[in-house]
């Protein structure tokens, strides 16, 4: 089964038994990067499990996740293109300035 499809499993098996998946197989299926599944992480959005060493995801988990993110509870408002450099200034440090000539310094 792909761990993604872990809400559409079959209804008499509880998510409970249905073993974990590695994170990295989940985060090859799921398309998010490692540095995505690490902030989530950080974030508490995603729950992991740690055996012997490496990562897992329960199939809950995932479902809970696709819950939450259905819900709309990660959304926040898109960033205007370029409102970053606007913030910084930089469009008008360009505007109307001359080179300096080191030479006559």
């Amino acid at each position: 089964m792909n761990p993604i499809e872990a809400a559409n499993h079959e209804p008499g098996i509880p998510l409970e038994a249905m073993p974990p998946v590695a994170l990295d197989k989940f985060l090859h299926e799921s398309g998010f990067s490692p540095v995505t599944a690490w902030r989530y992480r950080c974030k508490g959005w995603l729950h992991t499990i740690n055996i012997a060493g490496r990562h897992y995801i329960t199939r809950a988990a995932i479902a809970e996740f696709n819950k939450r993110a259905q819900a709309g509870e990660f959304a926040k408002a898109p960033r205007k293109p370029g409102a970053k450099r606007a913030a910084t200034g930089s469009a008008s440090r360009t505007a109307g300035t001359e080179p300096v000539n080191t030479a006559e310094v």
